[in-house]
Order: C-alpha cells, then sequence, then structure tokens
C-alpha cells in the first residue's frame, strides 16, 4: 500500500462501520440496555439473577436480534464487541470468572 493510500482506506474504514453502525437501531439499543445494565447493577444482583436462572421469556425486539444474529456473523461480531467488555470486565470485579 503507497504511503498516499492510507487516509483513504482509513476513512473507507471508518464510513463503512458508521454505515453498519445506523443500519442496526435494534442493535444499538439492546446492545446499549446490556452495557447499562451490567455497569449499573450491584454484585450483589448480578449473583442473585445468576442464582435465579434466566428462564423469562425476551422482549420481542432482543429475539428478532437473536435470530438476525443467528444469521448474520457481521452483526453477530458487532453486537459482542460492544458488549463483551463491560460485561467481562464486571463479571471480574464480582468474582463471577477467574
Amino acid at each position: 500500500m503507497s504511503k498516499h493510500s492510507w487516509p483513504f482506506v482509513l476513512v473507507s474504514g471508518f464510513l463503512a462501520a458508521g454505515v453498519a453502525h445506523a443500519q442496526h437501531p435494534i442493535l444499538d439499543a439492546i446492545a446499549n440496555k446490556v452495557v447499562q445494565k451490567y455497569q449499573s447493577a450491584t454484585c450483589e444482583q448480578l449473583w442473585q439473577e445468576r442464582a435465579a436462572g434466566k428462564n423469562k421469556p425476551k422482549p420481542e425486539a432482543e429475539q428478532r436480534l437473536v435470530e438476525m444474529m443467528r444469521n448474520d456473523a457481521q452483526l453477530r461480531a458487532e453486537f459482542f464487541n460492544r458488549v463483551s467488555a463491560p460485561i467481562v470486565s464486571k463479571m471480574f470485579e464480582c468474582g463471577m470468572i477467574p
């Protein structure tokens, strides 16, 4: 790659990421909800939730997103990239993972 083409590649990548981000408002809303849940929950709340299990039905929007992610690996990766760090950090702080 020539030294003059890297800005074009960089800008193109940011534009593509922005377009992908803007095309999935359901992903945005649910990812933000998940991150907010883990950031605002106490460790005690997370332990209680884990002990109780997660048997309650998910809202329709969440069910649609799960189905979309099953069929779209790129969308799935985007969701996981957005929620993984906050979830894993909180679980580590709470002693839920080594």
